[in-house]
């Protein structure tokens, strides 16, 4: 038995171009980061500031998924992404001088049109940057394992959230409470975001491992956005609904120099539970696979690699040529999820299909 579902994003990164050769890992994540801050196990997550940049490291994303409905019944999806990259280490500084890098990428598909926009800037001169406003004690202890808080714990005033590019954005009095505007060649949306349920750390408290070797960034998503808004394609504006996923990752070296891609999974099923899931390509060998389990309540628990089977049923070529897999078979064993999750015999076992198969987007880091 299988379920087909709602799909918060079905993603994946790919090195093929790139020499073999190269010694850097999938998009130079693999390079070595000796002079850049380290990914430690134990260190607790601290909200809201961790919501905020982090200098040191050398890479970081705010990355918004959503999976919306128009007056019609019409499916859409939604992507925002920021990313900060360092180009040397140090923290940041005014002006030109700045270390850091932004890129921005924005896209609204369906199944008849998949529309993707990018940005660049500079940091230090105010084209870009994420800026949290927040009490300085606002912190969460340690953790084990997959776990949750919520980012209104604290009884004082909530922080206010900034993260831009140009005229694209995502800001709120807090992270609970978020509006996402973006545009492009013939496409905008302007979104509502409301989470109604708790923050999620993956893997060991926010400490998420990406392969044997100990490579690592900490992350943590808020998988329970409602949405509301609008989106346009080409003059014409549809009122939207449904749900979003946010994910918040950092890290200096997050991969190792042989592995090459990845797959990502941000599932929203039909029972109200959540499920992340990646496995990472090896030059050669075993993916590196793991996972979080989210129970509607908002209950987390890590997944490990050899409980998740993800095979490839389709694939469909895109314009550059490449070969991108657009529908899957999910299986992760050991999880209760009951029958609206595709739970049968203690294994959950779910089809996932892409919305828009020519959703690979052509841009200046293609995925």
């Amino acid at each position: 038995m299988a379920l087909l579902l709602l799909v918060g994003l079905l993603g994946g990164c790919d090195d093929a171009a790139a020499p073999p050769a190269s010694r850097a890992g999938y998009a130079g994540l693999g390079r070595d980061a000796d002079a850049y801050a380290r990914v430690m196990r134990g260190r607790p997550l601290v909200f809201p500031a961790d919501h905020g940049p982090h200098d040191g490291y050398r890479i970081e994303w705010w990355y918004v998924t959503a999976d919306l409905k128009d007056e019609d019944g019409h499916d859409w999806g939604v992507q925002w992404t920021l990313f900060r990259s360092a180009l040397r280490p140090g923290a940041e500084q005014a002006g030109w001088d700045s270390p850091n890098a932004w890129m921005a990428h924005a896209a609204l598909t369906d199944a008849s049109a998949h529309q993707f926009a990018e940005k660049f800037a500079r940091g230090g001169i105010g084209q870009a940057g994420v800026i949290v406003r927040a009490p300085a004690d606002a912190r969460h202890p340690s953790v084990s394992g997959a776990e949750t808080v919520s980012s209104q714990a604290s009884a004082m005033p909530p922080p206010s959230f900034n993260a831009w590019i140009d005229d694209w954005s995502l800001r709120g009095p807090d992270f609970d409470h978020l509006t996402m505007q973006a545009s492009g060649k013939d496409f905008r949306y302007s979104l509502d975001l409301t989470a109604d349920g708790p923050l999620v750390l993956h893997g060991d408290g926010g400490y998420s491992e990406k392969s044997g070797q100990g490579q690592a960034s900490y992350y943590y998503s808020q998988p329970f956005y409602r949405v509301n808004g609008e989106v346009e394609r080409a003059g014409k504006v549809h009122r939207v609904q449904g749900r979003a996923w946010l994910d918040r990752e950092w890290s200096s070296q997050p991969l190792s120099a042989d592995q090459r891609g990845w797959d990502w999974f941000s599932l929203h099923l039909a029972s109200g539970a959540k499920v992340m899931l990646f496995q990472v390509r090896q030059a050669n060998g075993e993916p590196y696979r793991a996972g979080t389990w989210i129970d509607a309540d908002g209950r987390a628990t890590v997944l490990r690699g050899d409980q998740v089977r993800l095979e490839a049923l389709a694939w469909s070529r895109q314009d550059d040529g490449r070969q991108v897999p657009t529908r899957w078979r999910v299986r992760i064993a050991g999880v209760t999820g009951g029958e609206a999750a595709g739970d049968v015999n203690g294994e959950v076992d779910i089809t996932v299909d892409a919305l828009q198969p020519k959703a690979w987007m052509g841009t200046s880091f293609p995925y």
